[in-house]
């Protein structure tokens, strides 16, 4: 059998994707970024950052290329340059670096308007700064920028600096579709022609997002004949950003059959470290990375998913290293429902499934969103049941002042006890946090470390309008969310936690915390 075609993948997020409106790592996180991404990702190569930008940008790049050193990835380390001679040789060289990306101008009017010369004259920088970075052990691509935009205006321009190139000994040639112009056809007759008159370069695409298109343009440059394409994590860059590095992968590798260095399984993992530092969120249905991506929301899907697999695709989620869920909502069958209960480890008769079923309707006609975490509660309702009321808030009172503690005085049940406390802290949710610790962490109760905590109202809501409260809790190894809501925002955090609290304690009263754990594994 012949050996599959291999494409080289190169992320940009650290060169290209901190050009996203108001994104900035610190040397720490690119750091922790470029680890992640050759040695827990396995991309092929990775761009760091562009020469000369500033002395924390150094700092960061060397440490970069230090640890790359130490673990045989320094060839795969790049670093923008350019056609300046020797300063950003100097500065690649100066950082430990191996690998220099040089930028050139690849459209003839950017070189006319911009640089203000010939390409006879722009060629002479380029053999200069060639030249120079090749007498310091330097490996050199070179980026054609707006390359796109040159071959549809003036492609003896774009065919005269590339003949050059092939002169130079230049590693690989990479085309930039700078301003995300190109459509699928578009791309693979330009490509195909590049590949065809210049047989012996190793060609890269560099697709952006303007139009929509990154990933078709992606996959169309790959067949043209494109040996490498460029991608960033969670489309970071430039206005409508770069092309995705979770679709390009999936999208090559099971539409294309090509082979591929990268890990599938961390992608979401490293898309979450990235969203975080970058602090741009990924919207929920972002393809593989999205959070509701393999949740089935029709109940007809989560009965043919049970009976089947019917609604299933090659995308599945395990394979990234994540795993099916079934939404809750007016849509929802009775499928949906007995895939949650199995998840849940809980059994209903037919009768009270039914009863649920039009709870969860008469919930969701309300726009409220139902989580997996929401059923104990509605099924302890429509039975009439306390057995999820292990903690029960009969008073609170909490006083908050401008650049003063705040403090909350409480009045809770747990199990058949009363108990009171109060607590302070900063801002009221904490100061309600500090007294609930009081009355649970004397007994053998572990509070869950707080991760992550999402306040929002309805779009279109006003000042009174409730708040929907959704914290994300530490619970072992695992993860477990939980949502409260109240026209106060303090209250609705308040509600979130009474409810980890009680699904945690119900849990250990039925002794099942150890073998079915409500938080899912990291």
């Amino acid at each position: 059998m012949a050996e599959l075609r291999h494409i080289v993948l190169m992320d940009t997020t650290l060169r290209d994707g901190e050009q996203t409106q108001g994104v900035s790592f610190s040397p720490e996180e690119k750091v922790g970024i470029a680890r992640a991404l050759l040695h827990t990702l396995k991309v092929d190569r990775i761009e760091v950052a562009s020469a000369g930008v500033s002395h924390g940008e150094k700092e960061a790049v060397t440490r970069i290329h230090n640890w790359a050193k130490d673990h045989g990835f320094l060839d795969r380390v790049e670093v923008l340059g350019f056609t300046d001679h020797h300063r950003s040789v100097d500065w690649v060289v100066g950082a430990g670096g191996r690998v220099m990306n040089l930028l050139t101008k690849g459209s003839e009017k950017h070189c006319r308007e911009q640089l203000r010369k010939s390409l006879s004259q722009h060629l002479t920088d380029i053999e200069q700064t060639v030249g120079y970075a090749q007498e310091n052990d330097l490996l050199v691509n070179v980026y054609l920028e707006d390359w796109s935009n040159g071959y549809l205006d003036s492609r003896d321009y774009v065919y005269g600096i590339s003949e050059a190139l092939a002169e130079l000994s230049v590693a690989r040639v990479m085309l930039p579709d700078t301003l995300g112009v190109m459509s699928p056809q578009e791309v693979f007759d330009s490509v195909s022609d590049m590949c065809e008159r210049f047989p012996g370069m190793a060609f890269d695409f560099h697709p952006h997002n303007d139009y929509g298109l990154a990933t078709a343009n992606a996959m169309m440059a790959v067949l043209a004949g494109a040996s490498g394409i460029h991608a960033t994590v969670n489309c970071l860059g430039e206005r409508a950003g770069n092309v995705s590095l979770a679709e390009v992968a999936v999208v090559l590798r099971d539409k294309l059959g090509v082979r591929l260095s990268l890990d599938e399984s961390k992608i979401h993992g490293l898309s979450q470290m990235v969203e975080s530092f970058s602090g741009k969120r990924v919207a929920a249905n972002s393809p593989v990375i999205g959070t509701d991506v393999f949740t089935q929301t029709s109940g007809i899907h989560a009965d043919g998913d049970k009976k089947g697999g019917l609604y299933q695709t090659e995308l599945s989620p395990s394979r990234f290293g994540r795993r099916h869920s079934y939404a809750l909502g007016k849509m929802s069958g009775r499928a949906s429902l007995v895939n949650n209960l199995e998840t849940l480890g809980l059994e209903l008769s037919e009768e009270n499934q039914q009863k649920v079923l039009d709870r969860i309707v008469e919930i969701a006609d309300t726009k409220a969103t139902i989580t997996p975490e929401d059923l104990p509660f509605i099924i302890a309702d429509i039975l009439e049941s306390r057995e999820f009321q292990q903690v029960e808030l009969l008073n609170c009172s909490i006083t908050s002042g401008l650049e003063i503690e705040s403090t909350a005085s409480i009045r809770v049940r747990v199990g058949s006890e009363i108990h009171k406390a109060t607590g302070s802290g900063n801002g009221g949710f904490d100061a309600f946090t500090t007294a609930m610790r009081s009355v649970l962490e004397p007994g053998d109760f572990h509070y869950p470390d707080l991760t992550d905590f999402e306040v929002h109202i309805p779009k279109g809501g006003s000042s009174n309008a409730l708040t929907e409260c959704f914290i994300t809790w530490q619970v072992g190894q695992g993860q477990l969310k939980t949502r409260g809501v109240h026209a106060n925002q303090v209250f609705a955090g308040i509600n979130a936690s009474l409810r980890m609290l009680n699904m945690i304690m119900q849990q250990q009263a039925e002794g099942a915390v150890e073998s079915k754990p409500l938080a899912q594994p990291e």
